[in-house]
């Protein structure tokens, strides 16, 4: 039997022993599932199954190197520590730019905008090197220390296993697009455990539509992927909030909504200047692009040992899920807060835009539970309110931040609800979370992933639609470009 088509032949020959293997099991596909519509079914079924056991994969892999690397960091003896966690970015940034140069360009950035491009001028295909690639490098530049999410990068990892169950099934380039929106939902309700989130995220920013096939695929990957994440890793909310805060006192309406001023005027600061490094070492003609990572995590190591020194607590560096949980909880100081607030912005920006492979989610929550938890405190300051306002602005201040930066506002209040497992701030949710988001629209008019594809020369159609290139027309594959080495 013929391989699927001639594109997938260079990618399905590194493995020429199974291409008999493949063929074999194709028949018997065809024989059991004729039609087109039942293999459609069948992968989405099957994609969501592997994808959540891919995502609990790839977040192990994480968890695991952080141990080995961030902690042995940070806990090495006398003043060790201080060049040891430096030194675990740095090298990390450099293996991972080795990497992205020289194996997988397009593992490079923070996964969605390889995933729109995907959809909207690829029929949704998604490589296998590029699948490989994201997973390896990410793991291990998250893990050594870069101030980076490992959300984004899942979504582009199961739209990678979506894509090769794809030509696995030997599926037309409409539903083989589909499968890249299978996948999207499938990695954001793995990575946050969040399934309604993830259908209106997807919606949002892949689909745009209500196409009925597509999104019914959606609704039952992103359940999958959430109950095979739920099995093996637990049924608990993200952030363990020992209370599920709620609107007290109505007076404090008065700083949510200066939080969503805050929070948007945050939000295009982390942009602008995210876009305006990333601009700076793209004309950095005397660094190689390869090591320029290295730059990046060498000044995020400087920034984690600045916290570490001052508030003898991580979270810059690594996964700061657990620092972000203090701030829940209302526990960490005023000062502390603040100071986070903006080394996290700076780390961020110079993980991601000196070259690295990691995404945004994490460090936008971040951002947003210390600039939420900051105000909450000039709500107990200044109304004598109860202590616990602290908390509860933080859980608002991640949603709106979010939304400012990531600018999806149904997303932003969901995934909200499903990561905390509280309800009783919706309120005060959507006037902090639209405020938010209006007001970065109004004063950047570009989001964040149509602004990083615009700096690579790519512009989708507008609301991010499918297009079908001429056949004679090559299609742009996201990665370090030519010119010096960047990927959205």
């Amino acid at each position: 039997m013929e391989l699927p088509n001639s594109e997938d032949a260079p990618e399905l020959s590194v493995w020429p022993r199974f291409q008999g293997l493949y063929a074999r099991f194709y028949a018997w596909l065809l024989r059991r599932l004729p039609s087109e519509r039942q293999r459609l079914l069948a992968v989405t079924i099957l994609a969501g199954g592997i994808c959540g056991l891919v995502a609990v994969a790839f977040h192990s892999s994480i968890m695991g190197l952080e141990t080995l690397l961030i902690e042995r960091a940070n806990s090495a003896p006398g003043h060790s520590w201080i060049w040891w966690t430096i030194l675990s970015p740095t090298i990390g940034g450099l293996v991972v730019g080795v990497g992205l140069t020289y194996f997988a360009p397009a593992a490079a950035g923070s996964g969605i905008p390889q995933v729109k491009v995907a959809y909207a001028l690829r029929h949704g295909r998604v490589t296998v090197r590029e699948t490989i690639g994201k997973f390896v490098l990410c793991a291990f530049q998250i893990g050594s220390g870069a101030s980076l999410g490992l959300e984004g990068p899942t979504v582009q990892i199961c739209a990678g296993v979506s894509s090769m169950l794809a030509r696995v099934a030997r599926l037309g380039p409409k539903n083989s697009r589909r499968m890249a929106s299978v996948g999207m939902a499938a990695g954001i309700a793995a990575a946050f455990n969040a399934p309604i989130a993830a259908v209106t995220f997807t919606l949002e920013e892949l689909i745009g539509d209500l196409d009925q096939t597509m999104l019914s695929g959606v609704i039952v990957a992103a359940a999958l992927a959430a109950v095979v994440e739920h099995s093996l890793l637990g049924s608990n909310p993200v952030f363990h909030v020992q209370r599920n805060y709620t609107l007290t006192n109505t007076s404090s309406l008065v700083w949510y909504a200066v939080l969503g001023v805050l929070a948007a005027v945050v939000s295009i600061t982390f942009t602008d200047s995210l876009l305006g490094l990333r601009a700076w070492f793209r004309r950095l003609r005397g660094v190689p692009r390869w090591v320029q990572p290295a730059i990046g995590g060498a000044a995020t190591g400087g920034m984690a040992v600045a916290a570490l020194a001052l508030f003898h607590m991580n979270g810059i560096a690594g996964d700061p899920y657990k620092t972000l949980t203090l701030a829940l909880t209302g526990k960490m100081t005023l000062t502390t807060m603040a100071v986070f607030c903006v080394l996290k912005l700076a780390a961020t920006v110079c993980s991601y835009s000196s070259g690295g492979s990691g995404g945004i989610f994490a460090p936008a929550l971040f951002i947003g539970a210390m600039l939420g938890g900051a105000v909450g405190y000039l709500d107990v300051i200044v109304f004598h309110h109860s202590a616990d306002a602290i908390g509860a602005f933080a859980v608002v201040g991640m949603g709106a931040v979010f939304a400012g930066i990531v600018r999806a506002p149904m997303t932003s209040v969901l995934i909200i609800f499903e990561m905390t497992g509280g309800y009783g701030l919706v309120l005060p949710l959507m006037i902090a979370n639209m405020s938010a988001f209006a007001l970065a629209r109004h004063w950047r008019h570009v989001s964040v992933y149509e602004a990083l594809l615009a700096q690579d020369g790519i512009h989708l159609p507008h609301g991010g639609g499918p297009v079908d290139p001429p056949d004679n027309e090559p299609v742009p594959v996201l990665g370090l470009d030519a010119a010096h080495g960047r990927s959205a």
